[in-house]
C-alpha cells in the first residue's frame, strides 16, 4: 500500500475522563488557552465563532454537542474558502484520547505540512499539560 503524504493523524493521551476533555475543548472560549497555532482572541458571532489567526481574523463553526466525543469544525480564513478539521475525544479507561486529524491543503509544500503538523502537536502538548495541571 502506498503511504498516503496527505493527511496525518496527530494524537495525544490525557489522563483526564472523556466528558471533561470534551467539556473544555468544545467550548470555544477555552481556545486560546491551548490553541496557539490558531490564534487569540475568540468572540461569539452569531451561530460562528471569530478568531483572531497570525493570519487575520478567521470563522470557526463546530459541531453541535453530542455524547460522541466528536469535535469537527470548518475553519474559514477567507470568504470562500473553508477547512474542515476533524478532532474527537475518545474514552481510554479512565482517560482520553485526542486525535486531531490534519489533511493538507492544495498547494502545500512538504515544509508547510509538516510545520502545520508541529504546530498542532504544540497544541494538543499544551492542551494535556493544560488538563492535567
Amino acid at each position: 500500500m502506498a503511504k498516503d503524504d496527505t493527511v496525518r493523524h496527530l494524537r495525544i493521551g490525557i489522563a483526564r475522563p472523556l466528558d471533561a476533555v470534551y467539556a473544555f475543548v468544545s467550548n470555544p472560549m477555552n481556545l486560546p488557552r491551548w490553541a496557539k497555532g490558531l490564534g487569540g482572541s475568540v468572540v461569539r458571532d452569531g451561530e460562528q465563532w471569530l478568531v483572531q489567526t497570525p493570519q487575520g481574523p478567521a470563522r470557526l463553526r463546530f459541531a453541535p454537542p453530542n455524547p460522541f466525543g466528536v469535535l469537527d469544525h470548518y475553519v474559514s480564513p477567507a470568504p470562500g474558502i473553508e477547512v474542515y478539521v476533524p478532532l474527537r475525544v475518545i474514552a481510554h479507561g479512565t482517560a482520553s484520547e485526542v486525535v486531531f486529524t490534519l489533511f493538507r491543503q492544495p498547494g502545500m509544500t512538504d515544509a508547510q505540512f509538516a510545520q502545520d503538523a508541529a504546530m498542532v502537536e504544540q497544541d494538543l502538548a499544551a492542551l494535556k499539560a493544560l488538563l492535567e495541571a
